[in-house]
């Protein structure tokens, strides 16, 4: 896996900022005034810095926003990047910020001069984020990044401020990589190996094996699996950081390391992309990761259902009619709607061994919550007003767009089946809705619960703020970490 870039935070000092090689980046503030260390970087390069900033060019810079001086006079420095950021910018102006930094960010590193900036450790975990770059595959001259280091007034200060955000940046990196791997190397098997590793972080580990799930009555995930040659898991990740007589919170993730379609196969164009279609578990493991390297004061449960959905003479077939942990039975009409037989399971498995005090599921279930959302909102469906209202509100607190979509006993009637209880696939309209409603028979009553469709944010089409060149977001780390800390630990 790629290595995050190292940050560092040094005290603020003129001399080795004028002899420090690679770049520069100022932080500047809107109005013009040019104090402390700004005023002595401007001094140095003979007035460079100022007459930047009356230039028409910055004039049009929002907040968040750079530009660069190439080779500035009397510095050592490549380029001096004049970063725009008021003194009370918000949170996702800082991130803005060090997003801009760590897009242009190369071997030679960076000196980011921050001073007295409050939103310094903010700025730093922008950085991180957008610096990432997967390219363990280019056998070419590869750019190791780095080195980071801020010149801040009080670094110790910055510094504590910044190690809970550097957990969350992990966490996010670590999603990333894992929904970024190849299908031929992130195996079921490679993947519970990862997760397997995360025991050095405190966390506790458990992975079933498919005699374990054979016994447990999980026909509908081992259904989707048995026409792959790498084995069904189920990997279950406890974070115990709160008090030991407090039922967990359960993190869920649908795990489908590739998703052929399986018998009912998807189209070849695009299909490489379905190496993303365990995102969800994706999702699950960076939030544990992130809870375990904070010291999270709060009891955690993630479950992640892993499975590859292939086609192949053994393999599940449309009109089968399986058997769930609950007891129901479900007919497979599409054996590409695979995602919610392996949630079925996996949900009511954390429910009946950890009986938690609430539940959230993370999926690329749907094409249809694109179709509704586009990339720029994960859609959210949940039995649960409050429950939901935190979400969303860690969410928009955090940047990551979601939006409330409906449940209703209406949609229920499209469920039905002839043959079984249920079937698994209802056709075109309202496709994410059905898919929910369908996950929603397989919680209980009294458990607060959240699915969350993916499908749209997983993996951005485009170049994004702080994701980087087109690679997994990691949505949703951000939001669930934010989540936990106002929920459980606030």
């Amino acid at each position: 896996m790629p290595k995050p870039v190292q940050i560092h935070f040094d005290a603020a000092d003129l001399g080795s900022a004028v002899r420090a090689e690679g770049r520069l980046a100022l932080i500047l503030p809107q109005d013009g005034k040019l104090l402390g260390l700004a005023g002595k970087i401007d001094q140095a390069t003979k007035g460079a810095v100022f007459r930047a900033m009356e230039s028409a060019a910055w004039g049009k810079l929002k907040a968040g926003d750079a530009l660069d001086l190439a080779y500035p006079a009397g510095m050592k420095a490549e380029a001096l990047q004049l970063v725009k950021l008021p003194a009370k910018a918000s949170v996702a102006e800082a991130r803005k910020a060090g997003a801009a930094i760590g897009k242009a960010l190369g071997a030679g590193g960076v000196t980011v001069l921050a001073g007295n900036h409050v939103r310094a450790a903010e700025v730093s975990f922008g950085l991180a984020l957008r610096a990432y770059e997967f390219a363990v595959y280019k056998t070419g001259d590869k750019v190791e990044k780095g080195p980071v280091r801020f010149q801040v007034d009080k670094p110790e200060k910055v510094a504590a401020e910044a190690a809970p955000m550097a957990a969350v940046a992990e966490g996010v990196l670590f999603t990333r990589d894992l929904v970024n791997e190849p299908a031929n190397v992130l195996t079921t098997t490679d993947f519970a190996d990862r997760l397997a590793a995360m025991q050095e972080l405190g966390l506790e580990i458990d992975i079933l094996d498919e005699p374990e799930m054979e016994r447990l009555g999980m026909r509908a995930l081992l259904g989707v699996a048995q026409g792959s040659e790498s084995p069904a898991k189920v990997v279950v990740m406890q974070w115990k950081g709160g008090k030991k007589k407090d039922a967990p919170f359960a993190l869920v993730g649908k795990g489908v390391v590739f998703d052929t379609g399986g018998i009912s196969i998807k189209p070849a164009d695009g299909m490489q992309e379905m190496t993303m279609d365990m995102g969800g578990a994706g999702v699950v493991a960076g939030v544990m990761r992130t809870l375990a390297l904070r010291k999270a004061k709060a009891n955690v449960v993630g479950l992640v259902g892993i499975v590859e959905n292939m086609p192949d003479g053994r393999a599940q077939r449309p009109g089968d009619v399986v058997k769930s942990m609950k007891g129901d039975t479900i007919e497979v009409i599409n054996t590409d709607a695979e995602g919610r037989l392996v949630l079925a399971d996996v949900l009511w498995y954390a429910q009946d061994r950890f009986k938690p005090t609430g539940m959230i599921n993370l999926a690329t279930l749907t094409g249809a919550i694109i179709v509704a959302l586009g990339h720029e909102n994960a859609g959210v469906f949940s039995n649960d007003d409050k429950l939901c209202a935190a979400l969303l509100k860690a969410a928009a607190d955090e940047g990551e767009g979601a939006w409330r979509m409906p449940l209703s006993p209406a949609y229920d009637a499209i469920l039905k089946s002839h043959i079984a209880d249920m079937r698994n696939s209802c056709g075109r309209p309202a496709g994410s809705i059905t898919a929910a409603q369908f996950l929603k028979r397989f919680v209980k009553d009294e458990t607060p619960w959240c699915h969350i469709d993916i499908a749209g944010v997983a993996l951005p089409s485009t170049d994004q703020v702080l994701v980087g060149p087109k690679c997994a977001s990691g949505w949703g780390v951000m939001t669930l970490d934010r989540l936990v800390r106002d929920m459980l630990e606030g």
